[in-house]
């Protein structure tokens, strides 16, 4: 009786595991064209004259994986400067550099080592 219950308690403990990897993964987008087009941004930014440097000078690393999701659900996108630019991307655009940003966060497995 006492095998029984121990291995029941193991297969639980094991599919909720499983269950909290499943969630945690992060945002669904396409990190490579997230950092393509976060560059982007900046760059047209740049043109247009309303920042002086065609980089972004917000790396990834510079917040946390919560601090980023965060902002991407609130959608508060004020620091990040140029709000034409922002204003114009598209859903998947938005999810594409979210995914990069927090992929590359200071907490991530992968922090951004520079801008």
């Amino acid at each position: 009786m006492n095998k029984k219950l121990i291995v029941l308690a193991i297969a639980i403990l094991f599919v909720f595991s499983g269950a909290s990897v499943l969630f945690a993964q992060g945002p669904d987008g396409n990190k490579r064209k997230g950092k393509y087009t976060y560059r982007t941004v900046y760059k047209s930014c740049a043109a247009r004259g309303e920042v002086e440097s065609k980089t972004p000078f917000i790396s990834p690393s510079d917040k946390t994986m919560a601090q980023w999701e965060r902002i991407f659900e609130k959608k508060k996108f004020d620091f990040f400067k140029c709000s034409t630019e922002w204003g114009n991307l598209s859903e998947e655009d938005m999810n594409d550099i979210y995914t990069y940003l927090y992929n590359y966060a200071a907490d991530s497995p992968t922090p951004a080592k520079c801008k």
